[in-house]
């Protein structure tokens, strides 16, 4: 292939990439709406009436395969651009100082990245898989509750520290990630740059703080520390 080619190769995969951040950025937005009404102290009606809404929606249920398809063109890009970029330089730099250039967390997206997607495959067997497939029975009262079966997952501490750490992942993963999808999808203009950095970092943190803080209150709510 001409360097031409390998080009316009690299700029389509990263265009891929852009657009494919910005479409997961947009559902985790609805994914934490949806999670966030396991915290209303109504013993679960709330969640479990817009769990079911989800499950039950044509178009929510199609756009789920849409949303599939971009963590896995998402993660295939990562891969291929990483390994691309390994193999344009064969040879190491003899010193590399990269904590001048960029931020340890950019030069570790491929670690960051990878730790979610391990975090991923055990939250869509948690939670995906059994509420598609096999059913999440409440024992108490023999029907599908989504709610109770969140807060059984969470009741062992260790689970909920796995939860937390990913989304500290996924916080800096998103530092990163956040402003270069617009960046890749030519939204660069010193006019606007300092407002996509300030939302961005918004979103990193808050996102992901307020994910983590669901199993923290469910396995509180479960072992019976807080009654709220």
């Amino acid at each position: 292939m001409s360097q031409h080619g390998i080009l316009k190769n690299v700029v389509g995969k990263k265009l891929i990439m852009g657009l494919t951040g910005i479409f997961l950025v947009s559902f985790l937005v609805v994914h934490l709406g949806i999670n966030l009404c396991a915290l209303v102290p109504d013993n679960g009606e709330t969640f479990n009436s817009a769990a079911e809404f989800m499950a039950d929606n044509f178009f929510i249920r199609t756009a789920e395969w849409g949303l599939f398809l971009g963590f896995i063109l998402h993660i295939v890009d990562a891969a291929v651009l990483t390994l691309g970029n390994r193999k344009s330089r064969p040879i190491a730099y003899a010193k590399v100082d990269g904590a001048a250039n960029s931020s340890w967390y950019s030069r570790s997206m491929g670690i960051l990245g990878t730790l979610l997607l391990i975090f991923l495959i055990l939250h869509l067997g948690h939670f995906w898989v059994k509420s598609r497939f096999t059913g999440i029975e409440n024992p108490f009262t023999q029907k599908d509750d989504l709610y109770f079966y969140m807060m059984y997952t969470f009741q062992d501490l260790w689970v909920v520290i796995i939860y937390i750490l990913a989304q500290i992942s996924l916080g800096y993963h998103l530092l990163h990630g956040f402003k270069s999808a617009f960046r890749t999808l030519g939204l660069n203009h010193p006019k606007y740059n300092p407002l996509i950095s300030i939302i961005g970092i918004v979103y990193s943190i808050l996102v992901p703080t307020l994910f983590a803080i669901i199993p923290v209150v469910l396995h509180l709510r479960y072992n019976h520390y807080i009654t709220f």
